[in-house]
């Protein structure tokens, strides 16, 4: 049984990102797994500490109605502080995340892109890639960064630092799961042309699937694969 490992920073990334593809490979007879490292929410107030603790667990709530949808066996919460990562010690991310790796040994690892413009994404894509160096008996074959939206497209560089897709999943039977999926998140979704809208998840999949002679699809990069 193969399995799948989302590693996410915050509430809802792993809908926006990936949903489509993780349903499909669920119906297929994969087993997927999320972890998102993050809190949440508690960067939209002056002070870490001035987010009431419920409007998190109405967060974690929404993120269990869509990991129920899209068919997650379990979704693992952090509470690293949202948007302040690079308050904390890579180590402890890193150690956070192998401890992940080390209780599911995933095949398969989906986690941000190393060019995101939220620092979050970059400290996790960190902390997946030191974790998951291929020293001994190592599990995971395959890592993928995903597009984060309201994210990677916002960080207006040139060069290497670029969403650079190479790997396109078509997602035509699963993109309504995965608009059902980011639908829970009432707390997150915007109204087009916010990228976090569901309108926007419809169209930016339509532009994907345009590259790949594909009503809709999900892009990834590849970083390591073997086989």
């Amino acid at each position: 049984m193969n399995k799948i490992l989302v590693i996410a920073a915050h509430p809802d990334d792993e809908i926006l990102g990936l949903a489509g593809t993780v349903k499909k490979y669920i119906n297929s007879g994969y087993k997927a797994y999320c972890s998102i490292l993050g809190e949440g929410m508690t960067s939209r107030t002056p002070h870490r500490e001035d987010t009431p603790k419920g409007l998190i667990d109405s967060l974690q709530n929404q993120t269990l109605q869509a990991a129920k949808i899209i068919g997650f066996e379990r979704v693992y919460f952090s509470d690293f502080p949202d948007n302040r990562f690079d308050s904390v010690g890579l180590l402890d991310i890193i150690k956070e995340v192998d401890k992940y790796v080390q209780l599911i040994k995933p095949d398969i690892i989906y986690t941000h892109h190393y060019g995101d413009l939220n620092i979050d994404h970059r400290k996790t894509f960190e902390a997946v890639i030191t974790a998951c160096r291929p020293v001994r008996e190592y599990c995971v074959k395959e890592i993928y960064c995903f597009e984060t939206l309201s994210s990677t497209e916002w960080n207006f560089q040139y060069g290497d630092n670029t969403f650079k897709p190479n790997v396109f999943v078509n997602i035509e039977d699963t993109l309504q799961a995965k608009l059902d999926a980011m639908e829970c998140y009432q707390t997150e979704l915007g109204e087009y042309p916010h990228p976090r809208s569901l309108k926007a998840l419809e169209v930016i999949a339509a532009k994907w699937g345009t590259v790949v002679g594909r009503n809709y699809a999900e892009a990834f990069e590849l970083i390591r694969k073997v086989d």
